[in-house]
């Protein structure tokens, strides 16, 4: 937090309103002191060359500025590493996700050593995709599935969300597009006369989703699950 601009009182207000614990602006200054520079030196160290898949998910926040609450978002980079294994990136506080801030983060993977990431997976965050298609021309976007489905049972009532995301799952988990598309038309007949925003969602984004249908069933589960970047979100 230090690092990306809020000052030790404002940290101290954060911790106290997440964790529920009183934290000293002196105390915070002490440690940021000793901190600081292994922070920077974790956030500039160098990257490998090539990520299979990348993933960016927020952690949100309240912070108290001079009285008034603000909303913050950490946003966690995780890559998948070409052995498999789960990598923390970065991590970058953001107040404005314009597509200038976006590609500022990404410019800093490639600064870092990043040459290639085939698959970004994201939540629809706000200008994202022009930013990628500047900085990783050739990296393929896919929208996260969970989140979609989530954010899709918002508009469900509760007696019915175990019926209507099972009837999801028989879209992103077909054989292959055409098959997806036939299974959004089944499923919309079904419940769109009683949840029209949910179906619109999907049939709205689904240039977003589509690209998942691309890749191998084994590449393809890695985005029906957020258990890898959420594990750790949870621990933030």
């Amino acid at each position: 937090m230090y690092a990306k601009g809020m000052t030790t009182r404002q940290i101290s207000e954060a911790i106290e309103d997440i964790y529920g614990f009183e934290v000293s602006e002196g105390m915070v200054s002490d440690i940021t002191d000793k901190l600081l520079p292994r922070i920077e030196e974790w956030q500039n160290r160098p990257l490998s060359s090539v990520y299979p898949i990348v993933f960016i998910d927020a952690v949100h926040f309240s912070v108290r500025d001079d009285g008034v609450i603000r909303k913050l978002a950490a946003y966690v980079v995780l890559g998948i590493n070409e052995d498999g294994m789960k990598e923390v990136l970065s991590i970058v506080v953001g107040e404005n996700e314009s597509s200038k801030y976006w590609l500022s983060v990404l410019n800093s993977l490639k600064n870092r050593g990043v040459q290639d990431i085939l698959i970004l997976c994201s939540d629809g965050l706000t200008e994202i995709k022009d930013a990628i298609s500047a900085a990783f021309p050739e990296t393929e976007q896919q929208r996260c599935i969970v989140h979609m489905v989530r954010n899709t049972l918002k508009y469900v009532a509760n007696k019915d969300m175990k019926s209507f995301a099972k009837d999801l799952k028989t879209i992103y988990t077909a054989a292959d597009e055409e098959a997806a598309r036939k299974q959004l038309k089944t499923v919309t007949e079904k419940w769109s006369g009683q949840y029209p925003s949910a179906m619109n969602r999907w049939h709205d984004n689904w240039d977003a989703i589509s690209p998942i249908f691309k890749f191998s069933k084994e590449v393809r589960t890695a985005f029906y699950t957020t258990n890898a970047i959420e594990s750790l979100n949870s621990c933030l």
